[in-house]
């Protein structure tokens, strides 16, 4: 399953909005004889890539994989047909599907064909490669990733509205790969405004696509974000309509008014803060959220740090709210 998790990881920008999942095919005697991935949309799913490699070595084996098999005619056959006519004796799995479509019904399928069937085996590490993809099937909105970056005392922007660069680097090419990870960008009028960002993703090498380009508001006619999609009115209600595109990760990119809408609607699903080891030093540069704040250290949101990392003398903090935990 370890293997199949890993086949899952090198697909994870080319399968959207279908899920990124890797299989292992193996013979009676324990020998690996298929490994796939899931292909683009429209092609095969991990399942049926491991299966063709097999081929007849499969039959009486076992299939490892890290999601559910589908069971429902899409754009390809259902992977538990493939794997009942291929001959699996038993299949691994890591996820019960959260989708409409599946939720437990591939599971039962295979069972009622009389194959063994275990699930949950190393669920957590493939739970938290799927984890875009199960919160906008539970959700049917996006996994809102929230982008910051700030100085040491909490500041996105100086008090004349100046922020490039506040930090460094190779920060910023973390930034690039967060980019390329998700399905689309959304920053607010405003950012458009005072920026005038591309948000393209500029990675090397450079990514199989690039994210659809939101605007929270409306972008002016000579704006470098176009081509792009400018959406308005409740904030939910835009995370609604994305969903619905089959946008399964969005990063949010600015600006403050933004992000506090989407923080106090606790919408966001992982805050990615960049801090830099610098300071403004005083009160009167922007924060990371506008408007007013928790009164009293009881109201304070309190969320789970899950990584630190460092790129010279900046940090990324990835927080997660407490419940997700």
């Amino acid at each position: 399953m370890a293997r199949a998790i890993e086949l899952a990881r090198t697909v994870r920008r080319l399968t959207s909005p279908n899920p990124w999942v890797g299989s292992v095919v193996v013979d009676r005697d324990g020998t690996v004889v298929g490994e796939g991935a899931t292909s683009p949309p429209g092609g095969a799913h991990a399942e049926a890539v491991a299966l063709e490699i097999a081929g007849p070595r499969s039959l009486g084996g076992t299939c490892y994989t890290t999601l559910e098999p589908c069971v429902s005619y899409g754009r390809t056959p259902p992977c538990v047909g493939a794997i009942v006519a291929a001959g699996i004796r038993r299949v691994v799995v890591a996820l019960t599907d959260p989708d409409e479509k599946v939720q437990g019904r591939g599971i039962a399928a295979l069972r009622d064909s009389g194959i063994e069937v275990e699930s949950g085996v190393l669920g957590e590490p493939a739970g938290e490669l799927l984890r875009p993809y199960l919160v906008h099937r539970r959700t049917l909105r996006p996994y809102v990733v929230l982008k910051l970056a700030a100085t040491v005392d909490g500041r996105i922007a100086a008090p004349d509205g100046t922020s490039k660069w506040i930090t460094g680097a190779a920060a910023r090419a973390d930034v690039q790969e967060l980019r390329a990870d998700s399905d689309a960008i959304l920053v607010g009028a405003g950012t458009v405004r005072a920026d005038d960002p591309e948000l393209k993703a500029r990675t090397e090498p450079p990514p199989p696509r690039q994210p659809l380009r939101v605007v929270l508001g409306r972008a002016g006619a000579t704006a470098r974000v176009h081509p792009c999609l400018e959406l308005s009115g409740d904030v939910r209600g835009v995370l609604d309509e994305l969903g619905r595109l089959g946008v399964i990760q969005l990063l949010v990119e600015g600006g403050a008014s933004v992000a506090k809408q989407l923080h106090q609607r606790c919408l966001v699903d992982r805050y990615a803060i960049y801090m830099t080891a610098g300071l403004l030093g005083g009160d009167d540069g922007r924060a990371m959220f506008s408007g007013a704040g928790a009164q009293t250290i009881a109201a304070l949101w309190r969320g789970h740090l899950v990584s630190l990392e460092r790129f010279g003398d900046d940090i990324r903090l990835d927080v997660v709210p407490a419940e997700h935990r």
